[in-house]
Parts: structure tokens; sequence; C-alpha cells
């Protein structure tokens, strides 16, 4: 038997042998990975990525035969049910470890920041209701559940937590952050990588984004970041060092800005100095989706995309994500004396030795019995959380409600089960790739109150968006986009539907404006991944709602739900009461009918 297939032989042992096998280009496969539509009949398409410029692509087949490093989120990518889902990777993984020369099973990928990002799986509270808790315990077991759920599907890498320290709230990503403070990031964020990948370390957490991307220029997505070494260290590293020497986290995804000019990607500093020399960090390094095709075509100091693989890897990088748009090139690289073997071998043996760890080559597979992604526990962890995170800031004396009091409810977010959700959760994802799964996924805010109380009227008010699509230009979002972007934006400033809804109040007792804003990425919602913000107003013309509610003289409760705080104008010392819900997930009108209930007794007291 060969060495590296004898279970009973060192993982070093294992390692020199297979690696002594590998050629070149097998060994340039695993530095990459493949984001394809995996079908469960083995019919495997391409799917097209919306950040990287794609030139021509060879057969997937072609670009299987040596092997392969990741397989992208074989689930999180597609509308498709656990089953299928698992099957399909399944079949993609047998291709690889039943007719490629050496049999290397690939690792795979999902998202796991609010749960898994799959049809099917809990959908968890925003990352910023998280850190509202203050809760490491809670924490903790809410990572161990969703790393119970991504190993069901197969997947040996998470990619969470976020350790972003919040700095700009008008930075679109400040829905992913835990909060403010480094130390409490770093507490909450140590947690959740122990629960996720827990004491055997058979599932990767990746911490992200290294380092400093929530204190761009103008809180904009990808730009640059300017600050000393000393508040680098002490603000922005922190979290990630108490992660990797506390958490033993074992991955790490570097940011897509630079730090006074030197591209995260890139710094050898960074991703091998500090990182792995002086915190001794053991495990592997991947790329931000398309961050280093980025050093060429936005950084600006990579010639192409061989040179830009270079540099990245030479830099401390392992794997490239979520493709091989530059780890393809490194043969050129290596040619034109860019790179040398030597460094691609050392990647190489990094990579084999998770996957030896993992007992990847022992079980490859995933088991196809019926998968169950939902349970008890995973629903009332994401109870706890939600309503844990929950603040209210002012009550004068408009809370608790009574049960026979006439409730008004109005607002854009009031009946939108998407405006419960973050952007890193499977419904709002699908925007991005333009899916439509109107499917319903969980009950609304207007839905609850209304099994609560038994005079309850509702009128919207006014919308947030016209339309959610993707490439809207919503708010002035990632400089280059927007450069490039001729499309009317979507936020509307229609006040039409206001005066229905202000007669609806003068008739009601109480009422409750529901506000904030709707999570998507790159500019499908108003917060999220590259949704960023110039104002901190409130999208649209919910002020003038809120305001024209306060002025009817009735008791206005506002309840704002979303990824980031929002300037109220004044309307916080007006109103009866004012609440922060966050991002709250499934059953999250659930947790806010019993915050505005008369049986609450956290608010009745």
């Amino acid at each position: 038997m060969d060495v590296y297939k004898n279970s009973n032989a060192s993982v070093s042992q294992r390692v020199d042998d297979l690696l002594a096998r590998m050629t070149l280009e097998e060994k340039i496969a695993q530095l990459g990975a493949q984001w394809l539509i995996l079908e469960p009949t083995g019919d495997h398409k391409d799917r097209d990525f919306e950040m990287g410029a794609q030139g021509e692509r060879k057969p997937i087949q072609e670009r299987l035969k040596h092997g392969l490093g990741q397989i992208t989120r074989p689930l999180g990518t597609q509308v498709i049910s656990p089953n299928d889902g698992v099957k399909a990777l399944n079949q993609l993984q047998k291709y690889l470890v039943e007719e490629t020369r050496l049999g290397i099973p690939a690792m795979s990928h999902e998202e796991c920041l609010v749960g898994l990002m799959a049809k099917g799986s809990t959908l968890f509270p925003s990352f910023l209701n998280y850190g509202h808790t203050w809760n490491p315990p809670l924490i903790h077991q809410v990572a161990q559940v969703i790393g119970e759920q991504t190993r069901r599907v197969g997947a040996h890498h998470g990619l969470a937590p976020v350790l972003d320290v919040s700095r700009d709230v008008r930075w679109g990503r400040t829905e992913e952050t835990l909060g403010e403070d480094p130390y409490h990031v770093g507490v909450l964020a140590t947690e959740f990588v122990k629960g996720l990948q827990g004491e055997k370390r058979d599932l990767l957490a990746t911490l992200k984004h290294y380092v400093g991307h929530s204190f761009s220029e103008g809180a904009r997505n990808h730009a640059p970041v300017h600050l000393g070494f000393k508040e680098l260290n002490d603000t922005f590293l922190l979290p990630f060092e108490m992660a990797v020497k506390l958490g033993k986290a074992g991955s790490l995804m570097p940011a897509y800005h630079d730090i006074d000019n030197e591209a995260c990607h890139a710094s050898y500093h960074l991703l091998t100095e500090v990182l792995r020399n002086q915190w001794g960090f053991d495990g592997l390094i991947v790329a931000d989706y398309g961050g280093v095709e980025l050093l060429a075509s936005h950084h600006g100091i990579a010639a192409d995309n061989a040179h830009a693989a270079a540099l990245a890897f030479n830099a401390g990088l392992d794997i490239e994500l979520p493709d091989d748009a530059c780890s393809s090139q490194l043969a050129s690289a290596l040619q034109r004396g860019l790179i040398d073997e030597q460094k691609i071998d050392e990647i190489v043996a990094r990579i084999l030795k998770v996957k030896f760890e993992m007992g990847l080559f022992e079980h490859p597979y995933c088991d196809e019995s019926p998968i169950e992604l939902q349970s008890e526990k995973a629903t009332e962890l994401a109870y706890q959380v939600a309503l844990q995170s929950v603040v209210m800031l002012e009550n004068n004396a408009g809370l608790p409600l009574n049960s026979q009091q006439k409730i008004a409810v109005i607002g854009p977010t009031a009946d939108d089960q998407l405006a419960l959700l973050g952007g890193y959760s499977f419904p709002v994802h699908l925007i991005l790739s333009s899916v439509d799964d109107s499917s319903k996924v969980c009950p609304t805010i207007l839905e609850a109150l209304q099994n609560e109380f038994a005079q309850v009227s509702y009128s919207k008010g006014c919308d947030i968006l016209t339309e959610r699509h993707s490439n809207a230009p919503v708010f002035p979002g990632d400089v280059d986009l927007a450069m490039n972007q001729t499309m009317t934006s979507p936020v509307s400033r229609d006040t039409s539907q206001i005066k229905q809804a202000i007669e609806m109040v003068e008739q009601a007792d109480v009422a409750i404006v529901c506000v904030g804003d709707l999570a998507g990425l790159f500019q499908t919602g108003t917060v999220g991944e590259g949704s960023d913000t110039d104002s901190l107003d409130l999208p649209g013309v919910q002020q003038q709602l809120i305001d024209e509610a306060i002025a009817t003289g009735k008791p206005v409760i506002i309840l704002v739900t979303g990824g980031r705080p929002y300037n109220l104008n004044g309307a916080e010392e007006k109103a009866a009461a004012v609440l922060f819900g966050w991002a709250r997930g499934k059953k999250a009108q659930e947790r806010l009918r019993i915050l505005l209930s008369v049986n609450n007794h956290l608010l009745g007291d």
C-alpha cells in the first residue's frame, strides 16, 4: 500500500509520500477551487462569478483532472434540497477520488455566519445581534449547532466568523460585525470559533476579514485603510490574535483593501510574519472571493493574474477562492521566476496536512441518509439570541402594550419577511444571483402582532425600495461599481402612501412604526456587503412617515430593524418608545411580539 493511503502512518509521513508523487500540475490544482452548479446526476455546470473577470474557461473535466483543493459552496450557490446537494457533492468527490491519478479528495466550504447558508437550514439573527447579547456561552452554543448543520451537508470549512471591529456604521458590512469594542469582539468570536470547530477541529472556522476592513476610507467597500501600527495592533488585530491563540482557529481570510498602500492579500508581514511566526497560526489562509485577482485589476500592483498569484502565495496564501482564476497561472509565474517550486511545495504540504488530519482520505463522502437541518435546539438558540439582543433606547410609558388597545401598524418593514434577515442568510443572498424564490421563510412582524392583539390595522406608508435586483445603485457602494452604473436608484422617494397610514394612526390608540433597512449584497439592499451609505438618515421617506405619525399626538413606538443604527432626527425624544431589533432571523416576529406585549416582565416592571 502506498504510504499516503495508509491511515496507520503518521500525517507527516503521508504528506511527504504524497507530495513526492505529485506533478507540478497536481500541486497547483490543490491551490485553487472550483465554483460550479453541482448536479446529483454528475452533470455539473459552470457558474458566472459576479466580481471577477472571466476569460475562456477550459471544460470542467479538463479543470478537474489533476485534482482540486476546494469545492465552493455546493449547497449555498443554488436552491437545492440538502439531500440533493449532498448527492451532487458526492458525485464530484467520487470523480476526484476514483478517477484522478492520485485520488486526492477536495475540501468543501460553505458560508455559515448566520447559520448554514443553504435551503432548509436554521435562519439565525445577524452577527450584530450576536454582539448585542453580551453572552459568550450562548454564542458558543449557537456556533455548535451551526457547525452540526454544516457538517451534515459535507462541508469541512466554514467561512465565519467576522472579527471586523465596527468603526463607521455607514459601512454596509456593519451588520456582520459583533460591535465596536475589540475585546468584546475577540471574546465572542473566540467562542464562536470553539463552538463551530469542536474539539476535533474537523470543521475549520475562518477568521475574516484580516485586517482593518471596517476602517475603510469613507466607509466604502474595498476602499483603502489609513491607520498607524498601534491602532492596527490594539484595535483591529487583537480579536484575531485572541481567536488564533485561544480558539485555535483553523483558517483565516485576508481582506480586500490595502493598509498604507500594502494590499492585505499580498502582505508578507500580516500573513506570515505576524500570523504564522508571531502568533503560531497553524491553519490555512484562504483568499476572499476574487481577492487575488484584485491585486491586478484593482490595486494595480500586479501585471496580470500570474503575477497576482505569485504575490499572494509568496506572502502566505494557501488557497485561492472561489475559483482558480489566478492560481491556475502559477506555472507561468514559475517560468518567469516570480515564485519557486519550493514555495509551492510548502503550501501544498500544509493543505495535505489538513486533509489528512480531518480524515478526508478515509471518509471522503457525506452520508446520504435523509437530512433534517432544523431542530428544536437550533430554534430555541436562535430565539434566545434575538430576544437577548433587542435594545430599548427609550420607553416613555409606551410599553408594554395593552391587549385591548387599537394598534395601527405602519411602515415598510412590518410585512416584509426579508426585512428580518441579514445579508448572508440564504433567502437574501439569492437576490444577488437573480434567483426568484418566493417561498415563505418566516412570518412577519405584522402577522405576529395580529396573532397577539385583537385590534390591529395595517398600512404600509411607504416603500424602501421600488424593486430589488442585482447591481442596483442603491447607495454609492463600491467605487468601481458605482462609476460604471447608469441605472436609477430604486430607493423610493414616493410619499403617496403616507396619508392613508396617518389616517389609520389617527383612528388608533397607539401606533407601531416599523422602519429600517433591507439587507442585500452589492447594492441589492440598503445594507450589506457593498451596500454602503453616505448618510445615517433612514433610507427613502421613512423619516417623514415617523414624523407625521408623531404629529398626530398618538403614542408612537418606533421599531427599527436592520443592519446598522440610524439617526431618527429628534424622533427619539418624541416617541413613546424606541426599540432596535437589528436583523432578527426566522423567529423575530415572535420575539418582538413578546417584547411589546403586556406579558413581558422585562418591560412590564
